[in-house]
């Protein structure tokens, strides 16, 4: 038997019977709201605000740590926080203060938003004169493993306020204060550092240093003269001729250009990456300031050559920005929020620094996501992915609204786009799944909004991505008529999420019919039955091709392991039956092909060799070719990739398959938690990419990944929502 399970408890809220019932063409068109609509039971405005503000500070302290970890160069310099600016900029560090990766500074800028970005300020070499002695603040690493100055043996406690990483310093008995943020839709960075408390005022020098390079590469200077010259407040640094000019100011502070490279600079963890791990950056400007108890000074680093000096406002904007994330969140999720972990609070305002903004001459307020931070751009799989759980579950329909009307725009042989370069250009389309997601972000939000306008707006570029399938598109990706499954792939590409490649090697090539692949396209079709009849359109085609693909499925089934294959009618391998995670899809997604006794096994023998405390081994131990360390250059990283190691982003998939399967809304709740709690560690915030297959699952890749914290955020919602029978 074929189990469909439409109505399944699950599915988060799609369809529900007496709005089939009821819902007309009409009442489908009429004009819908921006912003999502309200719900009777929703509690005032006020109300929320004040939830949002009780939220908000709270977890603001709960981030912290003392000199047990500041003064502890290995753990403070393996603790990373990130801000953002909306566009695609970021500045990034280290607890410690100093750099250990390329991608670290204060003005990652993103010059052609959300990409082309580029290191323009790489931090402050900072120096406090106080009693007659003179403090550093700043860590330097340095060729050969010297580290000096020791900045980070000042650093009395370290905080996170929302997103804002905040220091203090004890010098004697003065405490001074610093943090960073950037502005919202601006390349702009703001240091501020606020005398607390002391016996007599500071001097402060802040030495900035420079650079002009892509975010991916390093900088040996050689005789290389940039240009700086006097301004108000500060001074302007033109890299070369053509350059995007950029200034750095601070208001009643003395200043002087000043052209000095500090040479040989050590990046650790480009080493442990196996790639350059040197580089030099300039010292482009002095800034001396006093300070008095009390008092505040500002730096500015800016592409804005009228950017704004006032600290303290532009401070107030970024908390109000972040208290409006959480009380979006809080009004969407009222009736649960009071039974969320004190760290779902902050993974709110961790996946507002995913969301970015990518004009469109059609839609200028177009909205992306970036799927990780700090290398990626934004991929179209992973948007689809996380966008439930970023916008969705955070109460931010519209913007979800934003980025599936902009990514239908680039839709083209029925495939969307799997990423957009970095350094400009046409969109690469060479992913099978990232259509697929695409039906079901749009599922999942009409499922939340029921915006009958949009949905009519998507139908017809949605009908065309199943027909383009259909009759076949590039790669190879075609349905065979013979059973309604979908097939892809062709030497020499990687089509599915398992996407790395070595030169020539893909790693995990998996053509054939995967199993992920067509748990997806029966959800695509399914959803377009549905959508059709709410539409009133014929939808009879749909209907067949599902229920023919649904049988057809049980292909996938290996007797033997007791789970599914992960692909199918592979060239020269027929059935690949290694153990992966793939599989959890055909549980997870709203209909599934699997009869309860086969959901069962899956979820069993996914849980028993697969599942880690911080995720899913995208490789079975055991099996040919795992690897349970992720280490060393860009070969033998790649080569681990998605053959054992861990991935934060199928704990989501997996919570949900448990609990359909086993329907116990408090153990899924638990294995979440450790990953929640990760918090703590790595992105500090945020949730990372992967971990290492094998304990202690140490975490590698990217310190903040939009998939792993929106399917964090999008099975919680649904744990929360889940009742039991």
């Amino acid at each position: 038997m074929i189990v469909s399970n439409r109505a399944d408890k699950l599915r988060n809220k799609s369809y529900p019977r007496e709005s089939q019932d009821t819902v007309g063409v009409q009442a489908l068109v009429a004009p819908v709201s921006s912003k999502q609509p309200a719900k009777s039971a929703r509690a005032p405005r006020k109300k929320a605000a004040a939830s949002a503000d009780r939220t908000v500070a709270p977890q603001s302290a709960k981030i912290k740590f003392g000199r047990e970890v500041c003064g502890n160069l290995d753990a403070a310099e393996a603790r990373e926080w990130i801000v953002t600016n909306g566009i695609g900029g970021f500045a990034s560090g280290t607890i410690a203060g100093c750099e250990t990766r390329r991608y670290h500074g204060l003005l990652l800028a993103a010059l052609r938003p959300p990409v082309a970005r580029t290191q323009l300020v790489t931090g402050l070499d900072e120096i406090v004169r106080y009693g007659g002695a003179e403090y550093s603040l700043a860590t330097h690493q340095w060729a050969g493993g010297v580290v000096d100055p020791k900045g980070f043996l000042n650093i009395e406690s370290f905080r996170l306020d929302g997103m804002m990483p905040v220091w203090t310093y004890a010098l004697a008995d003065a405490l001074l204060e610093k943090r960073v943020w950037m502005r919202h839709g601006e390349n702009t960075t703001y240091v501020e550092y606020t005398m607390v408390r002391g016996s007599s005022g500071v001097e402060l020098d802040l030495k900035a240093l420079v650079n002009y390079r892509d975010f991916h590469g390093s900088t040996h200077a050689g005789n290389w003269r940039m240009k700086i010259d006097p301004v108000e407040n500060g001074v302007q640094v033109m890299a070369f001729d053509g350059a995007t000019p950029f200034y750095l100011k601070c208001a009643g502070a003395v200043y002087q250009p000043r052209h000095e490279w500090y040479r040989n600079c050590f990046l650790p963890v480009e080493r442990e990456r196996g790639l350059d791990d040197l580089e030099d950056h300039l010292f482009a400007a002095l800034f001396q300031a006093k300070l008095k108890v009390g008092t505040t000074v500002t730096f500015v680093a800016s592409t804005e050559a009228t950017a704004g000096l006032d600290g303290a406002a532009v401070r107030a904007e970024s908390a109000e920005r972040e208290a409006k994330l959480v009380q979006s969140w809080l009004a969407e999720n009222e009736k649960t929020a009071a039974d969320s972990p004190n760290w779902l609070p902050q993974l709110v305002l961790a996946a507002g620094q995913f969301i970015v903004k990518r004009s469109m001459p059609e839609f200028p307020d177009g909205r992306s996501i970036i799927a990780g931070y700090h290398w990626f751009g934004d991929w179209g799989r992973d948007t689809m992915i996380a966008l439930p759980g970023l916008t969705l579950a955070t109460g931010r329909a519209d913007v979800a609204r934003q980025i599936l009307l902009a990514f239908a725009e680039y839709v083209d042989g029925g495939m969307l786009p799997n990423n957009f370069p970095d350094v400009g250009g046409q969109p690469q389309y060479n992913s099978v799944d990232a259509a697929l997601w695409f039906f079901e972000a749009v599922r999942q939000y009409f499922a939340v909004t029921k915006d009958g306008r949009t949905l009519l707006q998507l139908f017809p570029t949605l009908g065309e991505m199943i027909d383009a399938h259909v009759k076949g598109t590039r790669y190879s990706i075609h349905v065979d008529p013979a059973d309604g499954l979908l097939y892809a792939g062709e030497p020499g590409v990687q089509l599915t999420w398992m996407d790395a490649k070595v030169g020539d090697w893909v790693v995990t090539p998996r053509t054939g019919k995967a199993v992920e692949v067509n748990a997806l396209w029966i959800n695509a079709l399914e959803t377009m039955a549905e959508f059709a009849r709410l539409l009133a359109r014929p939808g009879e085609g749909y209907e067949k091709l599902s229920a023919k693909a649904r049988k057809n499925f049980q292909k996938f089934w290996n007797e033997e392991r007791g789970c599914c294959f992960d692909v199918i009618e592979a060239p020269s391998v027929g059935n690949d039956a290694a153990l992966r995670p793939n599989q959890l899809l055909a549980v997870s997604l709203p209909v599934t092909p699997l009869t309860e006794e086969q959901q069962k096994s899956v979820v069993d023998v996914c849980a028993q060799h697969l599942l880690t405390s911080y995720g899913l081994r995208s490789l079975a131990p055991g099996d040919p070719g795992y690897q349970g360390h992720y280490a060393g250059g860009p070969k033998d990283r790649d080569a681990a990739y998605h053959q054992g190691t861990v991935w934060g982003w199928l704990l989501g998939p997996f919570v949900l398959a448990h609990l359909r399967v086993y329907g116990d809304r408090a153990e899924a709740m638990r294995f979440l938690e450790p990953l929640g709690i990760s918090v703590h560690m790595y992105g500090l915030g945020t949730l990372g990419e992967i971990f290492e297959g094998d304990p202690p699952f140490t975490p590698h890749g990217s310190i903040a990944q939009a998939w792993t914290v929106g399917e964090v955020l999008r099975a919680m919602r649904e744990i929360l929502n889940y009742r039991e029978s």
